[in-house]
């Protein structure tokens, strides 16, 4: 399993890594990264620039979108998926779920077709 720190690393590492895949640990570790990133970039913004200015958080955005893109198809790769999949998201609400439901899945044991188990070599995941 990964750490924050490890997770974040991982994520601005590969940047737009498409290939391989992401443990269900990196994946939320990334995501709490990017929700602090972008909670602190709105608060500076209001701070700074004055409610309803937003320069930072659009900077972060789009610094982040492509890193959280890559680890979100990699965790698909986990799944067995293809990246193909978040196109759901493009569906209101339903797709919104199914892709969530996946995300906090259990990936595959073993190697799958995207690459080896990130977890091998490490303690067993919990159900």
């Amino acid at each position: 399993m990964a750490t924050f720190s490890e997770a974040v690393g991982v994520g601005l590492q590969n940047y737009v890594n498409f290939s391989g895949r992401a443990a269900r640990s990196e994946y939320w570790w990334w995501t709490l990264f990017v929700f602090i990133v972008y909670i602190a970039t709105t608060i500076i913004d209001n701070i700074v620039f004055g409610q309803g200015v937003q320069i930072l958080y659009p900077i972060a955005l789009l610094i982040l979108f492509l890193p959280g893109l890559a680890v979100s198809v990699r965790r698909l790769h986990d799944t067995g998926r293809s990246g193909w999949w978040l196109l759901l998201s493009l569906i209101p609400l339903i797709g919104t779920i199914i892709l969530l439901i996946w995300f906090v899945s259990r990936g595959e044991s073993g190697g799958n077709a995207y690459g080896p188990d990130p977890l091998a070599g490490s303690s067993p995941q919990p159900a």
